[in-house]
């Protein structure tokens, strides 16, 4: 999967970028990404998408690709106070909780990352209710619900964040909300109208990212891509019509209106933490 998403850390003014990985290709991209950052003003962390043979020698071998490669360089993000990387590890669940335990546990044996070079906050994709516990249990240093589509998931919906922000305090680990300007896939997936979730000019978004802030979650990631047949795009649009098709856009509003939102939001994620 190629694209961006945001992730605001609030005791800064960095706008840390997601970008997911799937290919040498994005690799490329990403240094060059990287070179720029004093023009671009963004740090990156990385996405770890799921592919063949992922267990604990092959992930041990991505985390040793990206520290080498990228781990000197000024816009590797790494979280404040800890000096750790972050990884958001997408579909943890496909992989079975002993191959977690050997990668993340604190005694782990000689296949654990924990104490070394390859070391990170790790966080697995909480997408059902029973996923809470197998996070816990195999060590991961917390959860993101990455899904725009309010209700997709046990995670994904809004009104459980204040209890999954809970869960996380109680058991010494992050919570981490992904909010969305909205949610329309059906152009790919025909089948998945269901979990179409309209902008309302931007109260969708602004509603998730209320339920965001008031379950006083870690860190707030936005799940934003520039794959515009999933809708969720927030980077500057004006009204495009296609032979078969005509793209959403952000009429009445300003082309940038999305940006601004994003921005009024982190604005007030900030004040919060700077508060406590």
């Amino acid at each position: 999967m190629y694209g961006l998403s945001g992730n605001f850390h609030p005791r800064t003014s960095l706008t840390y970028v997601l970008l997911l990985i799937s290919s040498e290709k994005i690799f490329d991209c990403l240094w060059s990404l990287l070179c720029r950052r004093r023009v671009l003003l963004v740090q990156v962390c990385f996405h770890i998408e799921p592919f063949e043979d992922r267990n604990v020698a092959s992930i041990r071998g991505n985390l040793s690709y990206i520290v080498d490669r990228y781990g000197n360089h000024s816009a590797f993000y790494r979280r404040p106070g800890s000096s750790l990387p972050v990884y958001y590890i997408y579909d943890s669940y496909l992989v079975p909780g002993d191959q977690w335990l050997a990668l993340l546990g604190q005694n782990g044996g000689p296949d654990s990352v924990r104490g070394t070079v390859l070391d990170g906050i790790f966080l697995g994709l909480v997408a059902d209710r029973t996923h809470l516990d197998q996070l816990i249990r195999c060590s991961f240093d917390g959860y993101y619900t990455y899904f725009a589509s309010d209700r997709f998931t046990y995670g994904s919906t809004v009104s459980n964040w204040a209890s999954l922000a809970l869960r996380a305090r109680e058991s010494g680990i992050l919570f981490v909300p992904s909010v969305g300007p909205g949610y329309d896939d059906v152009r790919i997936r025909p089948w998945n109208a269901a979990n179409t979730r309209d902008r309302r000019h931007g109260a969708y978004f602004e509603r998730g990212f209320s339920a965001a802030v008031e379950s006083q979650p870690d860190m707030i990631s936005i799940t934003s891509f520039n794959e515009w047949h999933e809708g969720t795009q927030i980077e500057e649009a004006v009204p495009r019509q296609t032979l078969d098709h005509r793209y959403a856009d952000y009429i009445p509003q300003d082309s940038d209106f999305y940006l601004k939102l994003s921005r009024k939001w982190t604005s007030v994620f900030a004040e919060q933490k700077h508060g406590q």
